[in-house]
């Protein structure tokens, strides 16, 4: 039986009735996002919630973490005052494993070094009634998708990708670990209710097309801010011709473009998928509630009268693309990358190939991927560029050994490593380029920020299929259409490559990870969670300062931040993952990558204390040993990119007092407002450039900080002038009891009485 099966047979016993309550206090049809959304109210349907404008409390079934935020998230868990999570939670150990030699000596090397982390989480998933999913186990959103998504389910995970579950039909969403924290402790989520974004899809994929050029295509239509406040909900025929984990591979990118979240209307694909994999009691849950498990055929007669916005893309006509370097946004179709690569002056040549990842690691990418490598190698081909493959699950690792696909990919010259996050996320040892020259590498994954992959911010590195990634580490140049180039074999015949192909199922069902996980207990009253208190790694941690009332005068601009500023740039992974138990140690981390604007270098700032630069960290410190409050100042989308809450920790724990920025990601503004920072906006944009390098701003009226009312700054020049400015804020009455109280945890712990 499914793991928390009681738990989903809850859901479904009470999803019909709460739907039709839902239509009947709205008075219309409901979009499938609607659905999921009102079923999951904490208080009930009460009334119509507008999108973009109301806060709404809301019931999420089931919590996800991986292991560089289930850290830190089980620290501030550790003060709620409860002795057990009270929904089903689980723990994945799947960031800290870095990519150097192959899947054995990497794993091994890992287990080694992040031995006292890895026990901790053990202890304490263990002691507070959660699962954790051990080191080698898979990536947090593949695991998901194989053991715990389900149509018509709610959960939040603590990293952006959650939405990957969105393949089953689930509204999954990013989260900080206090929103973590939020509902392991059973109190209600805060979220703001979305908008809603329909794509249409019509047609069908075929060819070299596959279901990442959709999410590439719809990356390029919408920016990296098009979906922020909204749900994706695809729709459509061309809905039911992508497979599952193809529809995951979708969702999960949807972060991209600042989406809430994206899902699909359940249908037969996933109903197979959770029949191989064995949840075939789930499927027939779902099966007898089917008919509500997508929206109303109202909302598919009318779509333009239920969404925000429709943008509708034709699966038959779709090119393959190429998207990057720097941003997910700058997509190219295939047919147009030697343009491309010629105008921008882009290295054609390839270096490194890698696929694999959450995004596409499914057995239908490495099927469709091994049945271009046996083409090749019947041909005498192998890679001609450095080819890596990342397999997302010990489950679908297992299952491509046994049936043949993995030895194909050794052959064709790929290298395994463990099923981890890896180079996606910066955990890669690159050992190809020591002298960090100018080159391109292709990969499957879902980021391209400029040093994400490798460190070196003249890798420039573009986001394709795993096919396309393939056919050009076959060809060894970015500039390859398989659709219409030939390549030479062997003999120096001109070729041209079949189009791929391959099972979306295994035939013969997956083969199962029996070693991987640790389940949950019974009573954990009698583990004790122990950290070293000279541990360079893990930290208990101590309570922020509640607010003591008085307005924030003459604070310092420890940094204003010119152009993308994501939480890479604000607190870089890579070689820092180590350190995301320990807040003190994580927080030498603290804009590293943030260009400032009036030198525009990076990581340094001006100490107005000396009139001398250092790293921003450090400045930071000072200002905070001399009692000195600080602000940091930004530009548009400030925060995109990865949910990593010790961006917002870290400015909180070195002293700072508010962000001020032209616009906000959503996960990264809501983990400041948890934190008990001010995230405020400027009303007027141009107020950003009023803002001068010695400036002091002072920020007045907090006692009568008021939903929707504006908050007042005062802006002194080194000269004695100074300038008014108004800045907005988001915040509800529950939020602003957060900023009160020093932190939401801290506010959880008082009515815990803890």
């Amino acid at each position: 039986m499914t793991e928390n099966f009681d738990m989903i047979q809850k859901v479904y016993a009470g999803f019909s009735e709460k739907v039709n309550k839902a239509r009947e206090i709205i008075g219309r049809p409901l979009t499938y996002s609607e659905k999921i959304l009102y079923s999951h109210l904490w208080d009930g349907v009460t009334k119509e919630f507008k999108g973009g404008v109301d806060y709404v409390d809301l019931a999420p079934d089931r919590v996800a973490m991986q292991d560089a935020t289930a850290q830190m998230a089980m620290l501030q868990f550790m003060h709620s005052g409860r002795d057990k999570v009270a929904v089903p939670s689980t723990a994945h150990a799947d960031h800290l494993i870095q990519a150097r030699d192959n899947a054995k000596a990497d794993l091994d090397r890992a287990n080694d070094e992040n031995k006292e982390v890895y026990d901790f989480l053990a202890s304490v998933t263990q002691k507070y009634g959660a699962g954790f999913w051990k080191a080698g186990a898979g990536i947090i959103h593949q695991v998901v998708l194989e053991n715990y998504a389900f149509p018509g389910g709610m959960m939040i995970g603590t990293d952006s990708h959650t939405p990957n579950a969105g393949g089953l039909g689930m509204v999954a969403i990013g989260v900080g670990g206090a929103d973590a924290v939020d509902v392991m402790s059973g109190m209600a989520w805060e979220l703001k209710w979305p908008k809603l974004i329909g794509i249409k899809l019509i047609g069908k994929l075929s060819g070299w097309t596959s279901p990442k050029d959709v999410i590439l295509k719809v990356a390029g239509e919408l920016t990296v801010k098009g979906g922020t406040g909204a749900i994706v909900e695809y729709f459509g025929e061309g809905t039911k011709s992508i497979s599952a984990t193809g529809k995951g591979t979708i969702c999960n990118m949807g972060a991209e473009i600042g989406a809430t979240t994206s899902l699909f209307p359940f249908d037969e694909k996933m109903a197979a998928y959770l029949k191989k994999t064995g949840r075939d009691d789930v499927a027939e849950l779902a099966n007898r509630n089917a008919d509500i498990l997508k929206a109303d055929n109202e909302v598919y007669e009318n779509p333009e009268k239920y969404y925000d916005q429709i943008l509708e893309i034709n699966l038959t006509e779709l090119e393959p693309h190429l998207n990057g370097p720097f941003s997910p946004d700058r997509a190219w179709t295939l047919s147009k990358m030697k343009t491309a690569t010629k105008e921008n002056d882009f290295p054609e040549e390839l270096s490194v190939a890698l696929i694999g990842s959450c995004t596409n690691s499914s057995y239908e990418d490495i099927d469709r991927v091994a049945s271009i490598a046996r083409q090749a190698l019947a041909k005498g081909l192998k890679a001609k560029s450095e080819f890596i493959i990342t397999p997302g699950s010990e489950q679908v690792r297992a299952t491509i050994e046994r049936d043949g696909q993995l030895q194909t990919l050794v052959d064709f010259g790929g290298v395994v490593m463990a099923n981890a996050c890896g180079p996606c996320i910066g955990m890669w040892q690159r050992m190809d380029n020591p002298e960090n020259k100018r080159n391109s590498i292709v990969n499957s994954f879902n980021r391209n920020f400029a040093k994400r992959q490798d460190g070196n911010p003249n890798t420039l590195a573009f986001v394709a299929s795993p096919e396309i990634t393939t056919a050009m580490a076959l060809a060894g140049k970015i500039t390859f259409n398989p659709e219409t180039d030939t390549i030479k074999d062997a003999d120096g015949n001109e070729i041209k490559l079949d189009s791929p192909f391959g099972d979306e199922l295994p035939e013969n069902g997956f083969e199962p990870d029996l070693h991987g996980y640790l389940a949950p207990i019974e009573d954990g009253s009698a583990i004790e969670v122990k950290i070293n208190p000279d541990s360079e790694r893990l930290q208990f941690l101590e309570r922020f300062e509640a607010w003591d009332g008085n307005d924030y005068r003459d604070m310092p601009v420890l940094l204003k931040a010119k152009g993308k500023c994501t939480t890479d740039h604000i607190s870089m992974a890579g070689a820092w993952l180590r350190f995301r138990g320990h807040l003190n140690n994580i927080s030498n981390n603290f804009l590293l990558g943030g260009i400032n604007a009036y030198t525009g270098k990076a990581g340094e700032t001006k100490n107005q204390l000396t009139n001398e630069y250092g790293e921003v960290q450090k400045v930071a410190r000072a200002y905070k040993a001399n009692g000195i409050n600080w602000v940091v100042v930004g530009d548009e989308n400030y925060g995109e990119g990865s949910s990593r809450e010790h961006a917002a920790m870290e400015p909180r724990y070195l002293g700072g007092k508010a962000i001020i920025v032209k616009s906000f990601a959503r996960i990264h503004e809501t983990n400041l407002k948890k934190q008990g920072m001010l995230p405020l906006t400027f009303t007027e944009p141009s107020d950003y450039d009023k803002i001068l390098e010695n400036d002091r701003i002072s920020i007045v009226g907090l006692s009568e900080l008021t939903p929707g009312k504006h908050v007042d700054a005062v802006i002194t020049h080194d000269d004695g002038t100074s300038v008014e400015i108004k800045l907005n804020h988001t915040m509800n009455d529950n939020q602003i009891e957060w900023f009160k109280a020093g932190s939401a945890l801290n506010l959880i712990a008082s009515h815990n009485n803890n």
